[in-house]
């Protein structure tokens, strides 16, 4: 029942993911509203399938490919209507839902079924730092479609001829603030999600850092978030350069989430924490 619970989300996730992309193009309020209730109908059951499959399997579902996927989607939902709640801003879903339902339409077509846990992930610190980075990570979402919109609005600013897109999109300095709320929230989870893994990988494998393939591209995706808030904090960077950034630095994130466990051998890969 869990399997079909969490996979039964991804058709509200497309049903919303529709109808924001429907009120970009129209700009009919209705078609926010009911994305947006697509999105919290999606995100309650599939909040209810995690809870379900936790009880099923005994420990936190976030071990394989199709539960990390999973997971992420409804992180990312749920970090989209809490900053839609704090901003009013209806526009993001049409960027955000898209990429939700694209990670829950590759977890879909995975095997959902429970597997035995492997030894290493039989510890307190798993849903620790998974779950952190994994917030993390959404967080950076919200700051990767905010730096698109920003380079779209700021693209009809420089031509100086306001079109359509103008009219969508919301002023660049309200783009920015959430791009950089959005580091600022990101960054600590990212860090803290860092600490409690190398804590974990010590007890799991005795040594706090290996140089994984999987903990060498987290170093580098958090030095890239730490350059971005340092020079927003420091030199003053905004705008433009904060935008590419954002967009450049939620890229390594989904390298490091994916890229490196599907293409580089090592102890975090999927083969060898499930086997």
């Amino acid at each position: 029942m869990h399997i079909s619970l969490l996979k039964v989300t991804t058709l509200f996730y497309l049903v919303g993911a529709l109808l924001y992309l429907y009120f970009i193009i129209t700009l009919h309020e209705r078609g926010a509203r009911l994305g947006r209730m697509f999105l919290l109908i999606g995100v309650i059951l599939h909040a209810a399938g995690f809870v379900a499959r936790y009880f099923a399997a005994g420990y936190t579902p976030i071990t394989n490919l199709f539960e990390s996927l999973s997971f992420f989607a409804m992180a990312i939902v749920g970090v989209f209507l809490l900053t839609e709640l704090r901003y009013n801003l209806r526009i993001l879903g049409s960027f955000i839902a898209p990429l939700a339902f694209v990670f829950s339409i590759f977890a879909a077509f995975l095997p959902g079924e429970v597997a035995r846990l492997a030894p290493a992930l039989n510890s307190y610190w798993l849903p620790v730092h998974v779950i952190l980075l994994f917030i993390g990570d959404a967080v950076f979402a919200i700051a990767f479609g905010a730096g698109i919109m920003y380079l779209l609005q700021e693209k009809e600013v420089k031509r100086k001829r306001l079109g359509a897109i103008f009219k969508r999109l919301p002023s660049l300095e309200v783009l920015d603030e959430i791009n950089y709320k959005s580091l600022t929230i990101g960054f600590p989870l990212l860090t803290l999600g860092i600490i409690t893994g190398s804590i974990w990988a010590e007890y799991a494998w005795g040594s706090y850092w290996s140089w994984d393939p999987k903990e060498t591209w987290s170093l580098i995706t958090w030095l890239l978030y730490a350059a971005l808030l340092h020079g927003r904090l420091t030199v003053g960077w905004r705008g433009r350069k904060a935008a590419i950034l954002a967009i450049l630095g939620f890229c390594a994130v989904l390298f490091t989430f994916l890229g490196v466990n599907l293409l580089l051998p090592g102890l975090h890969t999927y083969s060898s924490l499930s086997g």
